[in-house]
């Protein structure tokens, strides 16, 4: 029993940073971020979270993940601009024993690991078209193939993706993918610039006072 108090402790103590009132932002725009997250609170769709650097894509992500019934579950996040690509497919889709040189023994990937939970990849723009191809598969059969193996595997993953780059000028330049586009672009939320934040924020405060 006091294990188990334990862990509620601890799972509230995760929690509790991922909540509305950590993100900055009081502003009608930043409201409108939250009625979105609430809205998602009872669904599994795909979200693409657009804006600038900084302006807080992952927390985003992290709420959406922490107010839904797969709070419970793992929540995990890579960033596809900073892995090459051959190391970025052995870690979304695992791999198993001598699919290549150093791999000595099998190896579950983030998708298997984000399994029941939320998977959130960031700077989803710097895809290559090859795992592009690949993720689109797995989006649409919600199974992967790890490298290596006969054998496809079910995963349960609502995916969140982020990017600061415009999408849909990559779709007409023939960067991404217009499938995959939609697949990922189930519901988007744009996160304003902090700057224009603040000038809200204080606009909303003074209106608040004047009230």
């Amino acid at each position: 029993r006091g294990l188990r108090q334990e862990v509620a402790r601890l799972q509230k103590e995760v929690e509790r940073p991922y909540r509305f009132d950590n993100i900055i932002g009081r502003s009608p725009p930043m409201h409108e971020v939250f009625g979105l997250i609430r809205r998602l609170s009872s669904s599994s769709v795909n979200v693409l979270i657009t804006g600038e650097s900084g302006t807080g894509k992952e927390l985003v992500a992290r709420a959406i993940h922490y107010n839904s019934p797969r709070s419970k579950r793992p929540f995990v996040a890579v960033n596809c601009a900073a892995i090459p690509d051959q190391l970025l497919e052995s870690e979304l889709f695992g791999y198993k024993r001598g699919a290549f040189t150093d791999a000595r023994s099998d190896r579950a990937g983030l998708f298997v690991e984000a399994d029941g939970g939320s998977l959130f990849l960031d700077e989803i723009g710097d895809l290559s078209p090859a795992l592009q191809a690949k993720l689109l598969r797995v989006l649409a059969e919600r199974e992967i193939r790890p490298l290596g193996s006969a054998r496809a595997e079910k995963v349960d993953v609502r995916v969140s993706s982020a990017t600061h780059q415009d999408l849909l000028a990559g779709m007409g330049a023939g960067t991404f993918r217009e499938d995959l586009y939609y697949r990922l672009n189930v519901l988007q939320i744009h996160l304003p610039a902090l700057r224009d934040r603040a000038e809200a924020d204080n606009r909303f405060a003074d209106n608040t006072r004047r009230i």
